[in-house]
């Protein structure tokens, strides 16, 4: 971390002797058409991931919560996309996305729907990655939620039935509040690893199209490894951190507040 603050203020292309340049880095990122597209297209990712990938873990884990049969099996079910390597899934999703003889186009085909180009029209590429990154991390938030659902006393759900309530107010009124501040750190936690979304624009995309894929992480990597900027780089991940400690920092109080 000290050695990225040093590069971000540095002149380096660790060749020759690095020159130090102040706020040069940062002004040439901010001025950077692409940066701002970048800073949207992250929050917009993330919140889209919140929307998407925070909600159906925990109706996920509610299910499962409630099966009395192959509760087993569906955790495994659940779970097995988190073994897989992140390169292979998001390949996976890759040929699900292909316009032609993709899965998912094959699917909307079969029931006489229009097909989608997924990944090569703007107003559906980001969501098309909120979904692979979703499926990717399904299992790790359903498995902890399952085990926050099953620390919750029976007696209070029992209490709650017979006050006549049904499944959507026992979830209102007795799941969501005995959860709250697992849900709560793992609202903060999904926000800090989804804003530094990498793997699914590099992979998938390349940023496109038209740059609506362009997250913060991925124009990192462009001005260190494309453009040999690597104090632009640096500028960039210095910003990023800045936003994720401040992120870390709730966490962490959250976190104390939850031990105590």
């Amino acid at each position: 971390m000290i050695r990225e603050v040093l590069l971000s203020f540095q002149q380096n292309n660790f060749v020759d002797a690095p020159v130090w340049v102040g706020f040069d880095n940062f002004r040439t990122v901010i001025t950077d058409p692409t940066f701002v597209t970048a800073w949207v297209n992250t929050a917009v990712f993330t919140g889209l991931a919140l929307l998407v990938g925070y909600v159906i873990p925990f109706f996920a884990a509610i299910v499962l919560n409630e099966l009395r049969h192959a509760r087993a099996y569906l955790r495994f079910v659940v779970y097995l996309p988190v073994m897989l390597p992140p390169a292979v899934a998001v390949l996976l999703f890759k040929w699900f996305y292909d316009p032609g003889a993709g899965l998912f186009n094959q699917v909307l085909d079969a029931v006489h729907l229009p097909t989608l180009a997924w990944l090569d029209s703007t107003s559906t590429a980001l969501l098309s990655l909120v979904l692979v990154s979703t499926w990717m991390n399904l299992g790790t938030g359903t498995l902890i939620y399952l085990a926050a659902l099953q620390s919750i006393p029976g007696e209070l759900y029992e209490a709650a039935e017979l006050d006549g309530a049904g499944l959507f107010k026992r979830i209102w009124h007795v799941t969501i509040p005995q959860t709250r501040l697992i849900l709560l750190v793992m609202l903060l936690l999904q926000i800090v690893a989804t804003m530094q979304v990498f793997i699914e624009p590099y992979l998938l995309t390349g940023g496109g199209p038209e740059n609506a894929t362009v997250t913060v992480a991925y124009l990192m990597y462009q001005y260190a490894f494309n453009f040999g900027d690597f104090g632009g780089g640096g500028a960039l991940g210095l910003m990023l951190m800045i936003v994720l400690m401040v992120f870390s920092a709730v966490y962490l109080r959250v976190s104390r507040d939850t031990d105590n």
